[in-house]
């Protein structure tokens, strides 16, 4: 083992420790031996790639936050435990990440001190079991998640740009311990070999930008308007979702359209529900211990009323949000009912807010008879038809002829041959790229992009040119006015370029400095060593 150039020996010991797990002094005749192997320099390299690799996880792990209560509800309906998984998946990956990352930052410090990389046996075993982790998390991503695949995609769009600063940063301050370790190994290939590879990687990271594109490099005048807000069940965020609260709630967002789910009872009252059962939303368990498991279109319209459809929301804490609510508010929320549809149209038609629904179960056998009730509803509330909006595709053609009033909204892409044209499309954000926006956009047609919570996410379809997201953070994207970055293509030109010349200037100035130190120290280790040599002479004569 070298001496300990550039630091100190209490620093050198103490790094020694933590990463090798063993108290090894600083005296030279204890440490003689010690050396780098080849297997060492193995499980550094293995050490860095874990860190990477838990690294994108973590990406990943920001990015389906935008979809996390689709998986907790999710959860509910298979195991009837709600938690929000979010806080168990940040907490664990941010250990992950910190345990790597420490072990990292110790192994390039003791490469800077000229010390050995000797990994302790338990460390190896802590980073085999994370590798393992990591990769379980992906494939189960992969298998029962597919889509978020797509939302990392569509992420790169927002974050691309400053990944980009961000790793030319990472890789160029990795330029120290690089050129520490090139001037204090003999091995010629090693060292050929290490230079090949760093400057391959510097290379593709400066060029880069050329593949990377964002609707939101645009000049500030190409800025499409604000996307209107859909509110997703109202704002659930705010009020139990899918109640005259969270109606209420949802126009104190500016949001344009109540987006809602409606069954229809055993007497054929159409009502607000998203869940084929009763249990998540309501105190049904309690109420009707011996029938929680039917599906709500089981119930008749007086047993749904004698249901709590808010204390739930109190209790479980489906949104952070929730901790937040005033005192008035949570009173409010506990007088909460199930609404008819009736209640709700009335509602929308005094305060002038369109009403989009889904009509469920779609493969009910009776649902033909709930498009009749529905429909009959819808026009006996006296609501201006075009507030309307029809999601089901369920005897369309049937409704289109007894009230042609009403908007109809589609889930799913035009076709070629269209017989009529589409004007609404309704669909989930990582189904329309950037590009069929901005031709949907052209064609007028409407575009509405579900579901959108984080503001990145909204940025990016602002920029895209998306008409309207449906939205559980109505009042986050409400505060909105501008996204969250813009930049004209000659400002993000100017900032590559100065960005890729500071990083080529510390790179070459890092390789110069520890250049001359390394020639510095090598009379200084040869007068050394002739003077122990002459030492270790007179005192065996």
């Amino acid at each position: 083992m070298a001496d300990l150039h550039g630091c100190c020996r209490p620093c050198a010991t103490c790094l020694l420790c933590l990463y090798s797990c063993q108290w090894i002094t600083a005296k030279k005749e204890k440490r003689k031996g010690l050396r780098t192997t080849k297997c060492d320099c193995s499980w550094f390299l293995f050490l860095f790639c874990v860190f990477l690799f838990t690294l994108v996880w973590l990406y990943f792990t920001m990015i389906i936050l935008n979809d996390f209560h689709n998986f907790n509800e999710f959860i509910f309906k298979q195991r009837k435990l709600w938690l929000d998984w979010s806080l168990v998946l940040l907490i664990a990956t941010a250990v992950l990440i910190t345990y790597s990352a420490v072990l990292l930052v110790l192994a390039l410090c003791l490469q800077l001190c000229g010390q050995p990389l000797k990994l302790h046996w338990l460390h190896k075993t802590l980073l085999i079991l994370t590798a393992l982790v990591v990769a379980a998390a992906f494939t189960g991503l992969g298998i029962k998640w597919a889509e978020e695949w797509r939302s990392a995609r569509i992420s790169l769009q927002a974050t691309g740009p400053f990944l980009h600063i961000g790793i030319v940063g990472g890789m160029t301050i990795l330029a120290w311990p690089l050129a520490s370790f090139i001037y204090r190994t003999c091995n010629t290939g090693l060292k050929v070999f290490l230079l090949l590879v760093y400057c391959t990687v510097m290379i593709a990271l400066y060029l880069a930008p050329l593949g990377i594109t964002s609707p939101c490099i645009m000049e500030e005048n190409q800025l499409p308007p604000k996307p209107a807000l859909v509110g997703h069940r109202g704002a659930p965020m705010l009020a139990p979702e899918n109640t005259l609260m969270s109606l209420r709630k949802a126009v104190d967002c500016d949001v344009q359209v109540f987006e809602t789910d409606v069954m229809v009872s055993a007497d054929g009252v159409p009502f607000l529900m998203h869940d084929e059962e009763l249990t998540r939303t309501t105190n049904v368990q309690a109420v009707f211990p011996e029938r929680a498991a039917l599906n709500s279109t089981a119930f008749n319209w007086t047993d749904l009323q004698q249901l709590d459809a808010g204390s739930w929301f109190l209790e479980r804490r489906p949104f952070p949000t929730v901790q937040s609510l005033s005192a008035g508010d949570r009173d409010q929320v506990t007088k909460q009912k199930i609404p008819s549809l009736e209640q709700v149209l009335e509602a929308a038609k005094q305060i002038n807010i369109s009403i989009m629904f889904d009509l469920r179960p779609e493969n009910h056998s009776d649902y033909q008879s709930f498009v009749n009730a529905t429909l009959e509803v819808i026009l006996q509330s006296g609501i201006p038809l075009q507030q309307v909006l029809w999601l089901p595709d369920g005897f369309r053609e049937q409704v289109k002829q007894q009230a042609p009033g009403i908007q109809q909204v589609y889930g799913r892409k035009r076709l070629q041959n269209e017989k009529e044209p589409l004007l609404h499309v309704n669909l989930p954000y990582q189904d329309m790229s950037s590009e069929e926006i901005r031709q949907y956009r052209q064609d007028n047609i409407s575009v509405n992009l579900y579901v959108v919570n984080q503001p990145w996410l909204f940025s990016v379809l602002w920029c895209s040119g998306v008409s309207s997201v449906t939205t559980n953070a109505c009042q986050v994207l409400k505060e909105m006015k501008h996204p969250i970055w813009l930049l004209p293509s000659s400002t993000y030109l100017m900032i590559w370029i100065v960005v890729d010349c500071a990083s080529f200037l510390a790179i070459l100035w890092a390789f110069l400095l520890l250049k001359k130190c390394s020639q510095g120290r090598r009379p200084a280790e040869s007068e050394t060593d002739v003077l122990l040599t002459k030492i270790n002479s007179l005192m065996q004569e």
